[in-house]
């Protein structure tokens, strides 16, 4: 009797780490498959991103990008994705952006570039366009008639960030450039 019951006890232990093994990998599976959800979107001037996506669906905002100072430099690898980490610098640029970097987690560090290892420590570069004040005249009116409602973390946050993953040409580093949306965790 009482092997038998070992014996059920072990079987009933074992289907129960099979499920939630099994749970477990599905929520990394569902945690994977929003990381790298891509959605694409046009029709805005200016803008590097050409394919089309219903914009109010989307959590990227695509007017963003009439107010990004020099776009072209841009090289857009994802239209809108979602990735969190820990901010470890932030400061102001004479552009009006806010410029953040993002360490980011174990399982997105394949975003990261060679320049992004050597340059900035091992972080993403994230960006918050037009929300501080501009001392550039090179920048023009990109920012004029915008307010950036991104609310900007502090060193030490841990944070999901959603905008454009793209390749900084003139620096060689992957960003997230535009900014849509910043939340604290």
């Amino acid at each position: 009797m009482l092997s038998t019951n070992k014996t059920a006890l072990t079987s009933l232990l074992s289907l129960l780490f099979l499920s939630l093994s099994f749970s477990c990998q599905e929520s990394l599976y569902k945690a994977n498959e929003k990381v790298n959800n891509t959605v694409s979107f046009s029709g805005v001037e200016g803008s590097p991103l050409n394919n089309s996506i219903d914009t109010a669906s989307s959590p990227c905002d695509p007017n963003i990008w009439k107010h990004v100072y020099n776009p072209s430099r841009l090289k857009v690898m994802d239209n809108c994705i979602t990735v969190s980490g820990v901010i470890t610098e932030s400061h102001a640029e004479g552009d009006g952006d806010q410029h953040l970097l993002l360490k980011p987690d174990a399982a997105q560090q394949n975003l990261l570039k060679k320049k992004n290892i050597q340059k900035k420590n091992g972080c993403l570069v994230i960006e918050a366009v037009c929300i501080n004040s501009i001392s550039e005249a090179k920048v023009g009116g990109a920012c004029k008639g915008y307010v950036n409602n991104v609310h900007i973390p502090k060193i030490g946050d841990y944070v999901k960030v959603t905008g454009s993953y793209v390749l900084d040409s003139h620096n060689g580093w992957a960003e997230i450039h535009p900014i849509s949306k910043i939340v604290v965790q």
